[in-house]
């Protein structure tokens, strides 16, 4: 009976300890804080192209945004730019100062956004606050929900 017990419980052990991640499947913490950024550069650079291919490559498959306060799921937010790209509106942007924490597979990244938006052509420099939560798929680093707030442009003076 006791041989049993010992050995019901070494096995629910063994269960146990393969069941849970270990550190050498999470990917390295310093390399993460240069591939995050980069991640977000190329969501911007797909949107920049209106490029479905790159945007999936930068992108989980349930990726979704909130952003000109709206949720976009899926291509929703590549199709919103791709629209205002049309209407002959061009976007600069730039991640600046990113902020990256890493909890094994997945990553939150603070930064600020600064670039322009050129509309009939009248260029306006603008700024977003934003942070987006990524996941790690085992290959690289994908954006799972991206947001973005516009900084209201300064007060003129009286």
């Amino acid at each position: 009976m006791q041989r049993t017990v010992i050995g019901l419980a070494a096995l629910a052990l063994s269960a146990c300890a393969h069941g849970v991640p270990t550190q050498a499947s999470c990917p390295a913490p310093a390399q993460a804080m240069t591939d995050v950024p980069q991640v977000m550069r190329a969501m911007y650079a797909a949107l920049q192209a209106d490029d479905v291919n790159a945007f999936h490559g930068a992108t989980t498959k349930d990726f979704f945004a909130y952003d000109a306060a709206q949720r976009f799921d899926g291509d929703a937010l590549l199709d919103l730019v791709k629209g205002l790209h049309a209407q002959g509106v061009v976007f600069d942007w730039r991640v600046n100062d990113p902020k990256v924490e890493v909890a094994c597979n997945m990553a939150l990244v603070t930064y600020v956004n600064t670039g322009s938006v050129t509309r009939a052509g009248a260029k306006r420099q603008a700024s977003w606050l934003e942070s987006a939560t990524l996941r790690r798929d085992g290959e690289r680093w994908r954006i799972r929900f991206f947001h973005s707030t516009q900084v209201p442009p300064p007060a003129n003076p009286q």
